[in-house]
């Protein structure tokens, strides 16, 4: 553990000035949090949540000084307080589809509607201007959770784009390879149709899956095993986390799934 947060403090202190150190910011911080929770599984501790909201910070303020005018834009770090002051940068090769959907998941499992709703509008033009190669799906996926925020009805029409861009056989599908698709893409997709339509005991049956899922992708060889990525399952997590917050009751207990973070038990602690 100590390698990890000498890491996440390194990139931190840096991150005003590095454009190395914004590259590596969100993942580093992120493998923190996740890393955290190997030790406490229900992240029933502070120093787990702190590592949380501090990726999520990470993750909003890079994206928020990507899309700013002019900056120096505030970003605002851990718990003490701490603000950085980040340069405007315009479209960056980490300010990608990939990295948007970690920060906004992030954002909803703090329940950081403020950044959620600054997430949401990043268009996602901007995030192709990244350079970043995906399958193209992602950005229907995008496109679905920024109108299911803003309660548009074209909800239905992306996620159904989304959902068909999983297919490995779509033409479109040539990035990700049918095992990543299938056991950790796609679910998340799944679990938002079965929240769109308030199916409860469908929501949890597929919250199972994508967690089986999960455990099978992550577990399937040694290096998997051991580089602490699959230690949450952050995009089911978020899910569960919207469908909890609209009443839904959420009957799996996991550990990829911490329940204080699915509970909202921290939030409040202090301002982030």
């Amino acid at each position: 553990m100590a390698p990890i947060i000498e890491s996440a403090e390194d990139v931190l202190a840096h991150l005003e000035t590095s454009e190395d150190d914004c590259y590596d910011a969100l993942p580093t911080t992120l493998a923190l949090a996740k890393w955290r929770c190997l030790t406490n599984p229900t992240a029933g501790e502070f120093p787990t949540w702190e590592a949380w909201v501090t990726a999520m910070q990470v993750g909003c303020g890079l994206f928020a000084a990507g899309t700013a005018a002019e900056g120096p834009v505030p970003c605002r770090v851990g718990s003490t307080g701490e603000v950085k002051h980040l340069p405007a940068t315009g479209p960056q090769v980490y300010l990608h589809a990939g990295n948007w959907l970690t920060s906004f998941y992030l954002a909803v499992i703090c329940r950081d509607n403020d950044r959620v709703n600054q997430l949401a509008q990043v268009p996602v033009s901007f995030l192709r201007a990244s350079g970043a190669e995906f399958d193209e799906y992602i950005y229907a996926w995008v496109e679905t959770l920024q109108n299911l925020w803003f309660g548009r009805q074209e909800t239905w029409d992306t996620l159904a784009t989304a959902i068909n861009g999983t297919d490995p056989e779509a033409e479109a599908a040539r990035i990700a390879g049918p095992e990543l698709m299938l056991k950790i893409l796609y679910p998340p997709l799944e679990l938002c149709h079965r929240y769109l339509s308030r199916e409860t005991e469908q929501f949890n049956a597929a919250l199972v899956d994508a967690l089986t899922w999960h455990k099978e992708y992550w577990t399937a060889n040694e290096a998997r095993s051991l580089s602490g990525d699959g230690l949450v399952a952050l995009a089911p997590l978020a899910i569960a986390c919207m469908a909890y917050d609209a009443d839904m009751p959420i009957d799996v207990e996991s550990e990829y799934i911490p329940r204080a973070l699915l509970r909202r038990s921290w939030v409040g602690e202090y301002a982030t």
